[in-house]
């Protein structure tokens, strides 16, 4: 069945799509935003909280005397090292997380990701005092249980998601990053500067394990298994999929063909471009807000949160459009995954450089925000992307780019650290220069190699082939749906 007939079928739900309860498929898409929103608080709180963790404060030691103190003193590149520690770990586990979330199901190994992660927050201010090498342990630690989350969510689309609306649930749920990134922010700047650093880690902590809960007891594998699903939308989805109610699901991945790849590897690469602009800000920031912009605590948290606002708003049009584009026939997969990312790519290309050149707090942070907001497009082009190659090995596909993509998190604070040892402005210049740089690259690779179609080497491909043969054989006309490899087609 191919998707145009698949599209036709209904759901049986006459519930407009904005009433996402009436839909199961749409409550896995609302849980999984909440599950990002607090994969990213967990992740970037430490971002705002180390600039109240290492500032000088004034203390009046009770005798007329008044000094200047920090909780931690910590360089430029040490604090370097602890904001990217977090990466240690979590370069460690994404390929780990695609594979065995196949095995024992996206769903449990996504919720346990983030339950873990939030324990572990709620231990940081213990750890913090403990010393900086127990710090960056418990970060380490961190890392290694989230960076399961992206590439095992994949598989849980893989059996939720419709090829017609896979854009869009992909886009909202990843939504949930940047709206993670919006409310701790400039929340961690809040709690900080009210109740302590300290209090950054233990209230995030606690949503994070209140998520935990709801999310293992609300969702399941996959349709098959959920016993809130209507008969006609398990039908529904299990049809557009083609896939048969019952039908076993042993996946043995096609290792060679997505190895040698060059569709693969220039997602890869996309993926990676992405990331080095995305950690560069995420992790740095609220300091270069507070070194270049001379912001203060609680305005650098508000300020920072901004891109990843717009970033988050635009997920939802990039999503739709992406899906309409399609759906419309306006563009081939290839077309959307291509123009979406590589025009996200030129623009924030343009915007860093704009911004860094000007360096002023207003147009600076303008460019910023549009940078940043661009690439929700690119996430619309390399991030659904692994679905459109190879659905069943898209967890794995997503492992191996997250795992390339999470360099960046590790390099960039350690260098960027050093580059803005004096925190001058043409130090942070620099900075800008090398993201911007980063993204240009990462936009021709994708355009040369990119392709939207399901590959030769995929599972889907060959079994469509296994059953065309069969059906030929004995008499049948197996499917009516032929592969193409052509990426214009």
């Amino acid at each position: 069945m191919d998707t145009a007939d698949s599209n036709k079928i209904s759901d049986g739900i006459t519930s407009p799509l904005w009433m996402f309860w009436k839909r199961r498929r749409y409550m896995v898409v609302f849980m999984a935003f909440f599950g990002f929103f607090n994969v990213y608080a967990l992740r970037v709180n430490l971002s705002v909280a180390i600039v109240a963790m290492t500032e000088n404060r004034t203390v009046d030691y009770g005798n007329g005397t008044i000094g200047a103190e920090q909780y931690f003193d910590w360089d430029s590149q040490l604090q370097g090292y602890v904001l990217s520690s977090f990466f240690y770990g979590y370069i460690l586990t994404p390929f780990l997380g695609g594979f065995i979330s196949n095995k024992f199901g996206g769903n449990y190994v996504f919720g346990i990701g983030i339950g873990a992660t939030a324990i572990l927050t709620l231990l940081t201010p213990v750890a913090a005092k403990a010393g900086v090498g127990v710090l960056i342990a418990v970060r380490i630690i961190e890392g290694v249980f989230e960076g399961v989350t992206f590439p095992c969510i994949h598989a849980v689309w893989s059996k939720w998601a419709p090829p017609t609306e896979r854009s869009r649930m992909v886009s909202i749920a990843f939504a949930g990053n940047y709206a993670g990134t919006v409310a701790s922010m400039p929340l961690s700047g809040v709690f900080a500067q009210a109740f302590g650093w300290e209090s950054v880690f233990y209230i995030f902590g606690a949503i994070g394990c209140v998520w935990f809960l709801a999310w293992t007891f609300m969702i399941k594998t996959s349709p098959e298994v959920d016993p809130w699903i209507s008969s006609e939308e398990k039908k529904y989805i299990l049809s557009s999929l083609n896939r048969q109610e019952g039908a076993p699901e042993k996946v043995k991945h096609p290792w060679k063909g997505i190895l040698t790849s060059m569709a693969v590897w220039a997602l890869v690469a996309s993926h990676f471009s992405e990331n080095w602009g995305f950690y560069t800000l995420l992790t740095q920031l609220p300091t270069f807000l507070k070194d270049t912009m001379h912001f203060h605590l609680e305005k650098t948290g508000f300020v920072s949160a901004i891109p990843y606002l717009v970033m988050g708003i635009f997920l939802f049009v990039a999503g739709y459009l992406a899906d309409l584009s399609q759906d419309k026939g306006w563009l081939t997969t290839t077309q959307v995954r291509r123009f979406f990312n590589c025009g996200a790519f030129l623009g924030q290309t343009v915007f860093m450089i704009v911004g860094a050149y000007v360096l002023e707090p207003v147009p600076t942070i303008i460019c910023i925000t549009i940078a940043v907001g661009l690439g929700a497009f690119a996430w619309s082009g390399f991030a659904v992307n692994h679905l459109d190659l190879s659905p069943k090995s898209a967890g794995v596909m997503m492992g191996i780019s997250n795992t390339f993509a999470t360099i960046p998190g590790i390099v960039s604070p350690i260098i960027t650290g050093y580059i803005t040892s004096n925190h001058s402005d043409d130090e942070w210049r620099i900075v800008f220069y090398i993201a911007a740089g980063v993204y240009l690259i990462g936009c021709m690779i994708y355009w040369f190699w990119a392709s939207g179609e399901l590959q030769p080497w995929s599972i889907e491909a060959q079994e469509m082939l296994a059953n065309e043969k069969y059906g030929r054989q004995n008499g049948a006309g197996g499917f009516d749906n032929k592969i193409s490899i052509d990426d214009e087609k």
